[in-house]
């Protein structure tokens, strides 16, 4: 299967959903649980029609989903053709797709050596290194329920950070982000990299990024 960027994504227009990380990610406000829980069941029938099964994520309010093509690790034409049954049914039971206030959570390890830590925490996460071209510089909960780590080279010079998150969001959510960050008392570090990512940080110092898919290579996102 032909694996799609980011830009192949939105020209699809898929109405409600973004693309976080290589997945496509929504969120669907049900009435009540049992609703969400039709709703799950309707999913699941057009799953396994199409044999193609989306990650669900059922709360008393709403629904969080995300389709990803697992074979491939990126999002396919089989997610898109998914992405559109799943808000037609979603239609039928008076719910649609949302983007706003969707996000995917990563973390990094900055550290000048991160082959020798990165075991240490692969062991204490129960976390495994990702298969492919990069293996070794990131690690994955097999069950999906942990953010990914992902390790980055760096210097040594003290103080550094060496922690630090990346939030990954829909383009149209970053300028309110930021806004609001700002008003939080933040700083804005960086747009040198915009609109790939922006560099925040908190009164104390410390730094997030906000993440999108733009002007990525087609692998990296």
């Amino acid at each position: 299967m032909t694996k799609l960027t980011g830009r192949q994504v939105a020209d699809e227009r898929l109405d409600g959903w973004t693309y976080l990380l290589g997945g496509l990610q929504t969120r669907i406000r049900t009435a009540d649980f049992a609703a969400g829980l039709a709703l799950v069941n309707a999913i699941g029938a057009i799953a396994e029609e199409l044999d193609h099964h989306p990650d669900l994520d059922l709360r008393y309010t709403h629904l969080d989903i995300r389709l990803t093509s697992h074979d491939v690790g990126a999002v396919t034409g089989r997610d898109v053709r998914l992405a559109r049954r799943i808000s037609a049914v979603a239609a039928e039971h008076a719910a649609s797709p949302e983007r706003a206030g969707v996000s995917r959570l990563e973390l990094a390890l900055d550290s000048p050596a991160f082959a020798k830590v990165l075991p240490f925490w692969g062991a204490v996460l129960a976390m495994e290194p990702r298969s492919g071209p990069d293996l070794g510089d990131e690690l994955r909960d097999p069950f999906g329920a942990l953010p990914v780590v992902w390790f980055q080279e760096s210097g040594d010079t003290e103080p550094r950070q060496r922690w630090h998150p990346d939030v990954w969001v829909d383009p149209a959510e970053v300028q309110p982000r930021i806004s609001a960050a700002l008003a939080a008392g933040g700083t804005l570090v960086s747009d040198a990299e915009a609109p790939s990512f922006w560099v925040l940080a908190d009164p104390d110092g410390n730094r997030v990024c906000l993440c999108t898919w733009q002007e990525r290579d087609p692998g990296s996102a």
